[in-house]
């Protein structure tokens, strides 16, 4: 018989199996179980996108999530080669239209912001809409806000890269109910824990937010993510293009696709035009993990002692994921906290 586990995971989403992947490269045996599947809830979606909050009020928050950006590629270029599965990361940037005189003032002082902030590591600036050539999205005045932060991979695929990387490793991933658990234990059930919490709090820890994405079947090779309001556009490496997202609090169906998502189609076809012609090859729905904080929750866990969370990814779950990974492999293999206090749960408690 083989040694037992020194950290077991429970959840096969994007977070476990990130934090899994963090503790196995550092030399432990960590065995992950799902009880439904890899990447079976939010973490198997189709958009990908990988982007920063504005450069402006600066905080620890920021700070975390800039640092995970910035970490990303090596992240998941490590994986890719330990694995050998493609996650369909790039660090592309992303356009976003400016269309007011405040818009394009903010821009500007964003871009002076993301001087100080943002280290010579990336670049936030006002361009000429025609710099992009076709692939741009529509603007009024004829300016753009362009960042090179931003990044886009293909969340199946990514999650799917991560299981492979680990096997490579001799960890475990299994499909069934947390039983035996072994070692340190992370839970990182996504929605499901949340209700958990819910439950045991008697008041509202956190929820599932319903999202809704398209794909396209549009080839456009390493071209930048563009943002317009609430509709995104992710180009991905599979000659085609994701669509997202709706953000529903009241929903019938958790998985299913509807007018909503039409209108979302709809809009995006206006705000880039070049997808109008394309075909929609794929509608998707699921919900998010979001805690009460907006914050991922990460730390020890509220109800079950001596082990860890790692919960609520919300929107920005895998642009998150790199810096996620140290800061809980840090804690429950070193005993370090690197977390930040809005990211801790009391923050939702």
């Amino acid at each position: 018989m083989g040694r037992a586990a020194d950290v077991t995971v429970v959840g096969a989403g994007v977070f476990g199996l990130a934090s899994a992947w963090a503790c196995a490269r550092r030399g432990a045996k960590v065995r992950v179980i799902d009880r439904t599947g890899v990447a079976a809830g939010c973490s198997g979606g189709v958009v990908g996108m990988l982007s920063p909050h504005a450069p402006e009020r600066w905080n620890e928050t920021k700070e975390f999530q800039f640092q995970s950006l910035v970490y990303a590629e090596a992240f998941w270029r490590e994986v890719e080669t330990v694995g050998g599965v493609s996650s369909g990361y790039d660090r592309v940037g992303r356009l976003q239209p400016i269309e007011t005189e405040r818009a394009l003032e903010l821009a500007r002082e964003r871009t002076e912001n993301a001087v100080v902030h943002w280290q010579g590591k990336a670049h936030w600036r006002v361009i000429d809409a025609a710099k992009a050539g076709d692939w741009a999205p529509a603007t009024s005045t004829g300016l753009l806000i362009e960042d090179t932060l931003s990044a886009r991979l293909h969340p199946r695929r990514a999650c799917e890269a991560l299981v492979a990387a680990l096997h490579a490793r001799g960890c475990t991933v299994e499909i069934g109910e947390a039983s035996n658990l072994q070692g340190q234990v992370i839970w990182a059930t996504g929605v499901a824990g949340l209700r958990e919490l819910t439950e045991a709090k008697g008041k509202t820890v956190g929820n599932g937010v319903k999202g809704q994405a398209a794909v396209f079947g549009l080839d456009a090779g390493g071209a930048p993510i563009c943002s317009a309001g609430d509709v995104l556009v992710v180009p991905h490496a599979d000659g085609t293009v994701a669509v997202g997202s709706t953000s529903e609090r009241d929903y019938s169906s958790p998985d299913a696709t509807d007018d909503l998502l039409e209108d979302l189609i709809a809009r995006a076809c206006d705000v880039f035009p070049l997808l109008a012609a394309a075909p929609v090859v794929e509608r998707w729905a699921n919900l998010r993990p979001r805690a009460k904080s907006r914050a991922p929750m990460l730390g020890e866990h509220p109800l079950h002692q001596g082990q860890f969370i790692a919960n609520g990814g919300f929107k920005i779950g895998f642009g998150m994921a790199p810096g996620v990974s140290e800061a809980m492999a840090d804690l429950v293999l070193e005993g370090r906290d690197t977390i930040p206090d809005r990211f801790r749960p009391e923050a939702s408690l």
